[in-house]
């Protein structure tokens, strides 16, 4: 299928468009714009910046993608957004750009994000989040892959969320959140593993309980973090890859990570 253009929508000269693009009545697409084959805007959606969106996108009405950075240091040039494939953006989401010359939010693919949600400028995500109604990532923040946000979420600036996470509706998060686990409340902690949402992703019995593990040593050893790093490398599971990923991931947190219940 040819490209689809509304004759209401203002496509900016120099924007590039893919095969089979559908752009809606009042959408808007940048001069800067690389949008992917496949990708359907509805109408009034917003992209603009230097901006790549990739393939198979679908953005909803009244969303704002690629906006300036709200971050008051930027002092201007092209900074920008990349966008991977298959990636869900609902109404009213706002995706901002970088905030420093030549650098880049990235969002990567099959990623959901339901209405009113927000990135915010410099944040890198992977794959496969659903973010919830209302939620929010402040500038710098890092997500890893399969991350699941509750809705009303909040997550502090330079915060990392590990893979398979799940934060709880209304959750705020001002340290980071370690991988495999379910964090929830106000500030957050540490609540248990995410037992459902690592089976629906095909974990078997055998990497659930080197999850598990990993979990219990951390935060319910009753240990301190410089002894639970000792007790985790000594560890039988300390050769499997998520008792690993785990323990590198918490090793490696600059803000600290969320405490335990």
């Amino acid at each position: 299928m040819p490209t689809q253009i509304h004759p209401t929508a203002i496509i900016e000269s120099g924007a590039q468009l893919g095969t089979d693009v559908q752009v809606g009545p009042f959408s808007y697409v940048g001069a800067k714009v690389v949008i992917g084959d496949g990708t359907v805007l509805h109408h009034h959606a917003n992209v603009e910046g230097r901006t790549t969106l990739g393939q198979q996108c679908e953005v909803f009405p009244f969303t704002c993608i690629g906006t300036k950075t709200h971050d008051l240091k930027f002092k201007g040039g092209e900074p920008g957004l990349i966008i991977g494939d298959r990636n869900v953006f609902r109404e009213y989401v706002c995706v901002h750009g970088g905030t420093k010359d030549g650098e880049f939010t990235r969002i990567g693919h099959d990623n959901v994000l339901l209405a009113y949600s927000h990135i915010a400028h410099d944040c890198v995500v992977g794959n496969h989040l659903v973010m919830s109604a209302q939620s929010a990532l402040a500038g710098h923040v890092i997500v890893e892959d399969h991350v699941n946000i509750g809705w009303g979420s909040g997550v502090h600036q330079f915060c990392r969320l590990g893979a398979h996470a799940m934060l709880g509706a209304m959750s705020k998060i001002v340290q980071d959140v370690p991988p495999f686990i379910i964090a929830d409340g106000n500030a957050a902690i540490a609540r248990s593993i995410n037992k459902v949402g690592l089976e629906r992703n095909g974990f078997t019995p055998e990497r659930l309980d080197a999850v598990k593990q990993a979990f219990r040593v951390f935060y319910r050893a009753g240990l301190n973090r410089t002894q639970a790093f000792e007790a985790m490398h000594k560890h039988a599971l300390a050769v499997s890859p998520d008792f690993q990923h785990f323990l590198n991931f918490v090793e490696r947190s600059e803000r600290g990570v969320i405490a335990g219940r």
